[in-house]
């Protein structure tokens, strides 16, 4: 008998739609209408009235010229113009390319430029580096000014542009009045939605493409792997300029939760809008952890002790320490280590916890929870490959590269097709990360490609050490990178930032270290410093690796 199931093809509109994280938004709109979907200060909008603003957002674009596969660039901190401009920006077909606000003016006229931004979005808290960069384009965008009324920019700052953000929504709301648009899906859901630039550290930054598709199985694949309850109540501290605040930002529609706004990134503000607003989730990088495990008395001081106030955090950026993953679960932080990259719209694994672990010892526990773990339900297969492409023993040594294939996968680097066949080669995404996977299958990061430390022919894990360094009760930062040596070829420099009030010196950090590690793994140098961090909390090893091949004193 001959099948027929080919005379049914896919209608499109009725059973063939594509998808695009939009949908979440009209679906929020239409069934939490009243819901609280995003507080910022004294400012809060329902998710009927945050759908609203997005939709004149959209329609004040399209007035400024904005059609399918513009480039719109946004410089703004987690606000709700920021978390408006992910949906409103694709809704008119438009590629929302958020920029980090730490880069300096040269690297920001770069993505620009490279960008092909058409319209700018900006926080005047920025106007002087913005500025600068506009000086460097030929043809300077269209700017839109943000004009923060619950944190005043300070003096020194000023408008760049025509028109501020709410007169570009009222021209939107005017037009919408009017003449309604029709913002519906994408023509294909293989449309660019966001442009991301990596950080650059080592050459120009390179521009990944995202697809509306892969946001829309990000945020689902976030709902499962973090059991995401209906209506969480979530900080925003990861900056929404990152992997699109790892796609929190339509994860969150879903659910119809309430996003909650910051752009002070202190422990005592974290502490106290975690008690205002009744924070249930929060994500951040390790460095985010460490700060609240310091402010260890403020936090029993504020947060609430009941056993239903506990938060669910997701970390990633860098393997937390266990002992800093102890120190916060004792303070009711609830810990999820996720990992990923700019390449796979943020986190694509999670360390998938197991009934069987809760009977363990703390410190086993928060060692079991460093793991990266498994592939989340979007990734079709995560890999530790040697370098002839084989896969590694699933002993916990090996160490081999981590490879993917999904569906958030990017599309690719913008203008960039010979990185982008190097990226994809074998059939895989190459991440550039080293690690080892475990008898039970789940994998664990040892360091990035560039980041191993090969001394005497043995490879020393950075972050190994690291995690040593983070154990000694004065240390509040630790960042371990190579340093060239005559007799060994490289041995590991350790860069210490101390804890406000404790003291330590080279001796007592390296005698700590001979006590939990190898003689060859052990740091021949120390350097106490206030280590370099990016806008999202990881340590910025680039500049010490340049420190330590230079002039790296002993201390």
């Amino acid at each position: 008998m001959q099948p027929h199931y080919e005379s049914l093809p896919p209608v499109k509109g009725v059973n063939f739609i594509p998808l695009t994280p939009i949908a979440f938004l009209r679906r929020a709109a239409d069934t939490y209408p009243e819901h609280p979907a995003i507080i910022y200060g004294d400012r809060q909008f329902t998710w009927r009235e945050f759908a609203r603003r997005c939709r004149w957002l959209a329609a004040g674009l399209a007035q400024q010229g904005v059609t399918r596969g513009a480039t719109v660039s946004v410089i703004a901190a987690n606000t709700p113009e920021l978390a408006e401009a992910h949906y409103g920006i694709p809704m008119g077909g438009g590629v929302i390319n958020a920029v980090n606000t730490r880069l300096d003016a040269a690297t920001v006229a770069y993505i620009l430029e490279h960008g092909d931004c058409q319209v700018l979005i900006t926080d005047t808290h920025f106007s002087a580096t913005v500025e600068a960069a506009l000086a460097k384009l030929k043809t300077p965008p269209i700017v839109i000014d943000i004009v923060d009324a619950e944190t005043p920019a300070p003096a020194e700052c000023k408008r760049l542009g025509a028109m501020t953000y709410e007169e570009l929504l009222a021209r939107g709301e005017a037009a919408e009045t009017t003449a309604p648009m029709n913002f519906d899906a994408p023509q294909t859901e293989w449309d660019a939605l966001a442009l991301n630039y990596t950080s650059g550290t080592t050459a120009k930054p390179k521009g990944v493409v995202y697809h509306h598709r892969g946001g829309y199985l990000m945020a689902l694949g976030t709902v499962a792997t973090w059991q995401l309850p209906k209506h969480p109540r979530y900080l925003y501290i990861v900056p929404m300029f990152h992997c699109n605040g790892w796609g929190h930002v339509w994860t969150m529609a879903i659910m119809g939760g309430t996003i909650v706004c910051n752009r002070t990134m202190t422990a005592d503000a974290i502490l106290q809008l975690i008690a205002r607003h009744k924070v249930t989730h929060m994500a951040g990088a390790p460095i985010i952890l460490a700060m609240l495990a310091e402010a260890e008395a403020a936090a029993r001081r504020i947060l609430p002790t009941a056993a239903n106030a506990r938060v669910r955090v997701m970390t990633a950026g860098a393997p937390p320490p266990a002992k800093i993953l102890e120190k916060v679960e004792n303070l009711g932080f609830d810990v999820l280590h996720v990992y990923g990259l700019t390449e796979t719209y943020g986190h694509i694994m999670g360390c998938d916890w197991r009934a069987e672990w809760d009977e363990l010892p703390r410190a086993k526990r928060a060692e079991l929870k460093a793991r990266q773990g498994v592939r989340m339900p979007m990734m079709e297969a995560a890999r530790v490959l040697s370098a002839d492409g084989k896969a590694t023993p699933a002993d916990g040594q090996t160490l081999g590269e981590i490879v993917l294939t999904g569906n958030t996968v990017m599309k690719g680097y913008y203008k960039n097709p010979q990185a982008t066949d190097a990226a994809f080669r074998g059939g895989w995404f190459h991440s550039g990360d080293l690690a080892v996977a475990h008898p039970d299958g789940y994998m664990e990061i040892k360091d990035r490609l560039k980041d191993i430390i090969i001394s005497g022919g043995e490879n020393i894990s950075s972050i190994e050490v690291e995690s040593v360094l983070y154990k000694h009760p004065a240390v509040a930062a630790a960042a371990v990178v190579a340093k060239p040596d005559a007799k060994w070829g490289e041995t590991p420099c350790a860069f210490v930032e101390l804890k406000p009030g404790k003291s330590a010196t080279a001796d007592e950090i390296i005698q700590f270290c001979r006590e939990h590690l190898s003689g060859f793994k052990r740091p021949k140098h120390v350097v106490f410093m206030e280590l370099p961090k990016t806008s999202t909390g990881k340590i910025q090893k680039f500049q010490l690796r340049e420190r330590a091949r230079h002039d790296a004193p002993e201390s």
